[in-house]
């Protein structure tokens, strides 16, 4: 990583970062003018730039408007020991990353300065092209061994699998693992067991052929045969049905598989990484999931740690995706008050990193101003009242709403209505195994009706069959 620079013509300013960035191991160049600083920037980019707003000669305002003009996004620190509201403003306007009235308490100030090169480093990844598809973040000892792991497993074809609460982020590991695979050009499928309905997850994996069932009119591949030569990932495995966790494990067996309907068998080159919140073990002892099948996935178990063990990790993913909310609604990003940090890294986001994507893209839209504090957050994670079970979902509805009134969407009521229907569906038909009879009585619809909105909504497209 490149060098922060510090820039005050304060001799005894300087030697006190110069003691406390190299205790940090953080590295550093001192200057005591904005004038050679700026020369050096003809030839040379820090990481972060530190710099004193009163000096003699060119002033840290003058030095941040002309390093935003080479680097827009340098995070430039300013510091004066003139606390007044003028500065401030102007160093905001300017494009400053944060202000840091003298005197400071060197401990803040060195944190500042990390939190400045975390947001630097994934400036810098972005614009590499890697945001698309971005790597996990996590500087936690727990992460660290997850990211051992992944290099570990860099040459290896072996299946894994991948344990950990739901929103942890266990898919980007999966596609990390491919990423980082000699089946890197090769497709990656992911397939999320528990969402599809039990009589449509057949097809949807083994695809099927024309004619196998009631509104089978053309031969599909399955997610198999689109994943050959690359990798499979079955998410939440351990609520897959008991019949095709039999099926599953043939083709771990033998490597080959039948389309549903079909009499050809076919082969596909297939890494298979699957994933569960679940205690598979328990499930194995309770009869719900095969054993031999368990043996089978777990070849390389990696444990996903939940956000309450990577507690350091807060801070980081939370700028990130205050960045990645403000670049898709093309807002300026919002800044999390120090206060505000500690704060939500005391919570135990029982949603994991899911849940903290959300807030950080809530308070995108919702927050009144750029700067973050403990009064902004929405009221679960003040420490309020819990709202009734019902007013949770409209919340969330509410901030959907909001989200694609930013974003200029149109036609919204159409879309969320579809969404709900198929939601409701989806859960149904899940909860009674794909029994449409009960799923209708559950759902409080006509058998019929639900057929029509099973059709409507797509999902049955070319995949269900009659009920038995």
């Amino acid at each position: 990583m490149k060098p922060v620079w510090i820039i005050d013509d304060d001799r005894s300013i300087r030697w006190v970062f110069e003691k406390a960035l190299t205790r940090e191991n953080i590295a550093f160049r001192t200057f005591p003018s904005a004038e050679e600083a700026l020369a050096a920037l003809d030839t040379e980019t820090p990481q972060v730039i530190v710099s004193d707003i009163r000096m003699p000669g060119e002033s840290g305002l003058a030095l941040l408007t002309r390093a935003k003009e080479r680097h827009a996004h340098l995070p430039v620190i300013i510091m004066t020991a003139y606390s007044d509201l003028e500065s401030a403003v102007a160093a905001f306007q300017s494009g400053a990353y944060e202000y840091l009235p003298k005197p400071f308490d060197v401990d803040h100030a060195v944190e500042l300065i990390r939190r400045a090169l975390d947001e630097s480093a994934l400036q810098d990844a972005a614009a590499e092209g890697e945001e698309a598809t971005p790597e996990i973040l996590g500087q936690a000892a727990s992460m660290q061994e997850v990211f051992r792991a992944i290099g570990r497993l860099s040459q290896s074809h072996a299946t894994v699998l991948i344990t950990g609460e739901s929103g942890a982020g266990k898919e980007l590991v999966a596609r990390a693992l491919h990423r980082h695979s000699p089946r890197i050009g090769k497709p990656f499928i992911a397939i999320n067991t528990a969402a599809i309905p039990r009589e449509l997850l057949e097809s949807e994996m083994f695809g099927h052929e024309r004619g196998a069932f009631t509104g089978a009119q053309a031969m599909r591949r399955g997610r198999f045969e689109q994943a050959d030569g690359g990798t499979l990932f079955l998410d939440e495995i351990g609520d897959m049905p008991p019949e095709l966790q039999t099926r599953l494990l043939r083709v771990l067996s033998d490597g080959q598989f039948y389309r549903v309907g079909g009499h050809q068998p076919i082969r596909a080159n297939v890494r298979v990484i699957a994933a569960t919140h679940q205690d598979l073990d328990a499930r194995v002892k309770q009869g719900l999931f095969r054993e031999d099948l368990y043996h089978r996935l777990n070849v390389i178990k990696l444990r996903l740690p939940p956000l309450r063990e990577r507690r350091e990790d807060i801070a980081l993913l939370a700028r990130y995706f205050l960045q990645k909310s403000a670049r898709e609604l093309g807002v300026e990003a919002k800044r999390l008050s120090e206060a505000t940090l500690r704060h939500l890294q005391s919570q135990d986001f029982p949603g994991n990193v899911r849940q903290l994507e959300n807030l950080c893209h809530w308070l995108t839209v919702m927050a009144p101003g750029v700067n973050i504090d403990v009064k902004d957050l929405p009221p679960e994670f003040r420490g309020e009242a819990a709202a009734p079970a019902a007013e949770h979902w409209v919340s969330a509805l509410e901030r959907e709403v909001d989200s694609l009134l930013a974003r200029g969407e149109t036609g919204i009521i159409d879309a969320l209505t579809r969404q709900f229907e198929k939601a409701l569906i989806m859960k149904a038909l899940a909860r009674t195994g794909g029994r449409r009879i009960e799923a209708s009585q559950l759902l409080g619809l006509g058998r019929n009706t639900l057929t029509r909105k099973i059709q409507e909504l797509g999902l049955g497209e070319d995949k269900a069959r009659p009920e038995g």
